[in-house]
């Protein structure tokens, strides 16, 4: 989905078709007055889009009602419009200052202390992703590349499902890196709720081990989350496991922005190159 085909869906919604944009990746984002827009790809090929920001819309009336920092939805339910996702919320104060590393462990320490909620979560399904975001890139990249991403995904789900938790299973952000942590004056607040699941706690730790290994995070920023937080993933003998998960649908994830964009398809070889010659401290860019 490009800007132009995202501002058709904020007209025939009902919304400013000049709002400003605020990001274009998996979903367009928009400011539009004292509301922030996100519309998702098509989802009659996908279905589980629209199922997925409707479950978002959801989650962030429990977390209000739990009393968890978050964002809040400006309508009851996500809408579907020409058959793209479209959920409206509030928009958040300006922030005072940028997220850090001990931010995110504080509110990860309060998601992880909740209980199971009313209605079921899904699991983490971190690969799940992978063969849409490959398709996605078609011809754009290379073949083998596609193969290798799609066994490394297989050996990675045939692995997570044996793994033993440190930590009691409950409710996870999902993508928990301090770029979905708002700090606005009233403290800092979670953002980006569509990966919120009910699995592994690891998950949302090892994400920032591997932000410390590939995406340059100082190593005083992850010992700063990992005495925030009271544990350090790296300790638990499953770590590799979900790591080597994520860097699969990371690199995975890159690929689908390949047919239209340069840069992305060179970071996406360095990644791949990286993961191919076992090289775990190669640094990858955000993308």
């Amino acid at each position: 989905m490009d800007e132009a085909r995202a501002r058709e869906i904020l007209a025939e919604a009902g919304l400013p078709y000049d709002a400003e944009l605020l990001a274009l990746g998996e979903n367009a984002v928009f400011e539009a007055g004292e509301l922030v827009v996100k519309i998702g790809r098509n989802a009659t090929a996908h279905p589980e889009l629209l199922a997925r920001a409707r479950h978002e819309v959801a989650l962030a009336s429990w977390l209000a009602e739990c009393g968890i920092p978050a964002v809040r939805a400006a309508e009851p339910e996500a809408r579907s419009v020409d058959g793209h996702p479209v959920s409206l919320w509030h928009r958040l104060p300006e922030a005072t200052r940028p997220a850090a590393a001990g931010d995110l462990a504080s509110l990860l320490r309060l998601v992880h202390a909740l209980p199971t909620p009313s209605f079921p979560l899904p699991r983490r399904e971190l690969l799940g992703g992978v063969e849409r975001w490959l398709r996605i890139a078609g011809d754009a990249i290379d073949p083998a590349d596609a193969d290798y991403l799609r066994g490394r995904r297989d050996g990675f789900a045939e692995a997570s499902a044996t793994l033993v938790p440190h930590l009691p299973p409950g409710p996870i952000h999902g993508d928990a890196l301090p770029r979905n942590v708002h700090v606005g004056p009233d403290g800092p607040v979670l953002v980006d709720l569509e990966t919120f699941s009910s699995d592994l706690r690891e998950h949302d730790l090892v994400v920032m081990a591997l932000s410390r290994d590939r995406y340059g995070l100082p190593a005083e920023a992850y010992d700063t989350f990992t005495a925030t937080y009271g544990w350090d993933v790296r300790e638990w003998a499953g770590c590799p496991v979900l790591r080597g998960a994520r860097e699969t649908a990371s690199c995975a994830w890159v690929a689908q922005h390949a047919p239209t964009n340069p840069k992305a398809l060179d970071e996406f070889r360095r990644r791949v190159a990286s993961l191919r010659s076992d090289d775990p401290e190669v640094r990858w860019y955000p993308f």
